[in-house]
């Protein structure tokens, strides 16, 4: 499966439009991250737990789109764009989406052939 955030993908022509797919999960903190995170607050530098937890929440929410696609039949998403928003204190929903297409090869015009 191809996925782009362009509306269009390098080397090949979209055939078929099969429709908007997305995927989503929401998630909540974790009483371990947020002491680590507020400890961490106090020296300064990366917050590993949260960090994870949105690489989590991307791949889940990317996998659930991708499998929306291929539903439908299509072999590429183009257009992906993530979105997040609060859901409850301590929650968030991590939102990916993008337009499912069938994408096929875009093979470059032949010469005309000189007849001599």
């Amino acid at each position: 499966m191809i996925v782009v955030n362009t509306e269009t993908i390098p080397g090949y022509k979209i055939v078929q439009i099969k429709g908007l797919v997305q995927g989503n999960t929401v998630r909540a903190k974790h009483i371990g991250r947020d002491i680590a995170a507020s400890l961490k607050n106090l020296v300064g530098g990366e917050l590993t737990g949260y960090t994870e937890l949105l690489v989590e929440s991307r791949r889940e929410a990317m996998a659930r789109m991708l499998a929306q696609a291929q539903q439908l039949g299509a072999n590429a998403v183009v257009n992906v764009r993530f979105a997040t928003s609060s859901i409850t204190s301590g929650a968030a929903e991590l939102y990916a989406y993008g337009t499912a297409v069938v994408a096929a090869a875009d093979t470059p015009a032949q010469p005309a052939q000189n007849p001599a």
